[in-house]
């Protein structure tokens, strides 16, 4: 660690109950920089290591960033096979995407050093979320280690009851209609990543507002920790531009560039081959050179082909207003979808916007086949979720298959925060619900594309959405004091253009952000107003051309899809529902012909089936779980027939007995009490007089009875009143006798 030889701390309160600790010089010493943040009982240690040397052959900043997920933090060992922490969940893979979003702009544009930032989570109490500590120590670790970076902080923001709150608990965020994390430097805005449950334009922006004081105090104290350590940066220069190269790209390329960007192309495909004609002309040029440094400078000479084209671009659009497909800056790409082309599935459609599509998939299923969610997170799982795909063909790629990595995890994590909001309630529509998106073509926006397939795939499968959620890209051209803000940016916008930031929601309210810029100091938030207020005209744009193809959820559910009856019983007749190791629900369900049922610990049964197999399932379950009350008549089978009477099920499980012979019991009963001395009577005669007729002659096994309960003992045992064929009485019980079988 930079000069730093003992135990140094800091602490930040942003209120009255949130108090941020920051140390260094303890743990991890031999990293570049390292510290500790804690909040309460949530601790992080935080490292940063970087390559003394440039990393030669790349263009881009080789910046990794990992987020640890520790199972002793929260006194749990771990589930898997090997008893030991896996590949990382999602969640772990989005909080390590909010750090990397918010320190990469930080970073000089010739900086090709590898840096490793790792957050590794000590401590978790469950009530302080991790994701902005992590930030501020990615801050304070970059720093320490003197890389050429400066401080910034992130804070996250609740609403609840119209009131923003500062780092609102998990407990908290339970109520909160907003979930926003914003990060930044004392002045400007670097990073954005929101939730949130149709909020209007102007409230985000004033969350955003309410943010920035809390950010500026913790800059300040990280600066009073440097202080302390007496940081010295590295020596870091940017590399000198070679003005003959550039000179020669220039000649070489000019009039290939202009020409991709000034004919106003709408085919991305038509458009790529004029630009790699140039490129190709770069190549050819240096290929066909006898220079000992040719290999050298043709990389040159293909960076600055690239900062030619992006320093086009951007002229134009500063300039004459003019983007490279010919639009204006507030304009949207053509727009066309359909929904229903999947016929087996349970809802589905495509989203087309320009030269990006993306076809999204509804699969509805049970409670239990809600994802789980392991690891340190308070979640356990979701009732909800969206995975999103992006195979190579949608770039023109030839490249094998690999399993989802942090992009396509991000992208799919923002669509499904967008949708969420709109969903209806698990009391209303208790269904699991997967999302898959397949990203067929890919101009930009692709995760705002699968965010209007998923809606109108989600009315497709008869989803009732509380409204329809559309997404929209902007993104921001700055040139000195010039700037242009653009709607629905295709991929070149997004790769040379300075920001990109997405948003989602209805004509009515945000449903989720994130913004993520390349500028290091930040945009201001008047700026931020303007590109959401010129997002919200593109979303009602958008909006009503997916209106056009549906307007609201269809009233039926697809013939393929499970349907479900929902009823509730009584808490303490769960156990005879689901029987000894499941066996009762198991028979149920084999004999039925349903598909799964799920039963909630506060009695809710939801049966999942076709047809009218539900139906079956319900009476079933209705019977098995009807509670026996005394003097009240139920109709039964007879099951057995033993020497003292006869034994009727009432419902599956639950037996009474009605007994046929007075005179059988008092002879087993002996008469009287012996241990008190009584005799049994001496008259035979009256003994007899109180002896009815054995009548389970009358009765076979498999009979229906209908039978009157008339009374139930302590053990749960159930004596019998009277028994009837039909409408035939056959016997009442009217001597009041103790029951002695054993049944349930």
């Amino acid at each position: 660690m930079n000069n730093v030889n003992c135990i140094k701390s800091t602490m930040c309160r942003l209120d009255k109950d949130k108090l941020l600790h920051i140390e260094t010089g303890c743990l991890a010493m031999q990293a570049d920089g390292s510290v500790i943040v804690k909040s309460e009982e949530t601790i992080l240690l935080v490292t940063c290591c970087f390559s003394k040397e440039i990393k030669q052959g790349i263009d881009f900043f080789p910046l990794t960033v990992d987020f640890e997920e520790k199972m002793y933090s929260i006194g749990k060992i771990p589930s898997s096979y090997m008893r030991r922490e896996a590949k990382p969940l999602d969640k772990a893979i989005l909080a390590g995407r909010l750090v990397d979003r918010s320190i990469r702009p930080l970073f000089p544009k010739d900086f090709y050093n590898d840096v490793q930032i790792n957050v590794s989570v000590l401590s978790f109490d469950q009530k302080n979320p991790p994701e902005t500590l992590a930030i501020l120590g990615a801050s304070a670790a970059i720093n320490l280690a003197g890389l050429p970076a400066q401080p910034i902080a992130a804070v996250r923001v609740g609403l609840i009851e119209n009131r923003f709150v500062i780092n609102p608990t998990y407990s908290e965020l339970k109520h909160s209609s907003l979930d926003l994390i914003v990060s930044g430097n004392e002045d400007n805005i670097l990073m954005v990543e929101a939730g949130a449950n149709f909020i209007e334009e102007d409230v985000m922006l004033a969350a955003i507002d309410f943010a920035q004081p809390f950010i500026k105090k913790q800059i300040k104290t990280q600066e009073e920790l440097f202080e302390q350590c007496n940081i010295s940066k590295i020596n870091f220069q940017a590399l000198e531009k070679d003005s003959e190269i550039q000179k020669l790209v220039e000649e070489i390329t000019k009039n290939k560039l202009l020409e991709s960007i000034e004919s106003k192309l709408t085919d991305k495909k038509q458009r790529e081959g004029i630009v790699q004609e140039a490129y190709t002309a770069v190549k050819e040029y240096f290929k066909n050179s006898t220079d000992e440094n040719k290999e050298e400078k043709l990389n040159k000479a293909i960076a600055y082909t690239n900062d030619l084209e992006k320093a086009l671009m951007r002229k134009q659009i500063i300039e004459k207003g003019e983007r490279v497909d010919g639009r204006k800056c507030n304009e949207i790409r053509p727009i066309w979808s359909k929904t229903s082309l999947l016929p087996r599935t349970h809802g589905s459609a495509v989203f087309t916007r320009g030269s990006t599509q993306v076809l999204s998939v509804v699969t509805l299923g049970s409670e239990s086949d809600a994802k789980p969610i392991d690891g340190i997170w308070i979640e356990k799982e979701q009732p909800y979720f969206h995975n999103y795909n992006f195979p190579a063909f949608s770039v023109g790629e030839a490249r094998g298959a690999r399993t989802p990595g942090r992009r396509e995890i991000g992208h799919g994590a923002l669509a499904e925060r967008a949708i969420i909001p709109t969903l209806p309630n698990k009391e209303d529509f208790p269904y699991t619900i997967r999302v898959v998106s397949e990203v067929l073509s890919s101009n930009g926006s692709t995760s705002m594309a699968s965010t209007c397939a998923s809606c109108l795939a989600l009315m497709d499968a008869g989803v009732p959405v509380k409204e329809i959620v559309g997404g929209i890209a902007m993104g921001l051209i700055i040139e000195g004091s010039d700037c242009a803000i653009l709607s629905d940016i295709q991929g070149l916008e997004d790769f040379l253009g300075d920001m990109d930031f997405k948003v989602t929601g209805s004509t009515t309210g945000i449903t989720a952000l994130q913004m993520d810029l390349k500028l290091s100091q930040g945009i201001s938030l008047k700026l931020l107003k303007i590109a959401l207020d010129q997002a919200l005209e593109g979303r009602k744009h958008i909006v009503s051309k997916m209106k056009e193809e549906l307007t609201e959820a269809r009233e039926e559910l697809s013939k393929y899809a499970p349907r479900i009856l929902t009823l509730t019983i009584d808490s303490s007749e769960i156990g005879a529902l689901i029987g000894p190791g499941g066996k009762t629900i198991k028979r149920l369900i084999e004999s039925t012909g349903i598909t799964k049922i799920d039963v909630s610990d506060e009695g809710i049964v939801n049966i999942f089936g076709v047809d009218d197999t539900v139906s079956k399932a319900e009476e079933k379950i209705k019977l098995l779980t009807t509670k026996i009350e005394e003097g009240l008549e139920y109709k039964g089978v007879v099951v057995r027939k033993i020497e003292i009477g006869i034994l009727v099920e009432i419902t599956p499980g639950k037996v009474g007995l009605f007994r046929t012979s007075s005179m059988q019991m008092n002879n087993r009963m002996g008469g009287g009490n012996r241990r008190f001395g009584s005799r049994p009577p001496q008259n035979r005669d009256n003994v007899e007089n109180t002896e009815r007729k054995d009548i389970s002659a009358d009765f076979n096994i498999g009979d229906e009875v209908i039978i009157k309960v008339r009374g139930i003992d302590n053990k749960g045992r159930i004596n019998l009143d009277s028994i009837r064929h039909a409408n035939t009485i056959i016997a009442t019980q009217t001597t009041e006798i103790p029951l002695e079988s054993s049944h349930a």
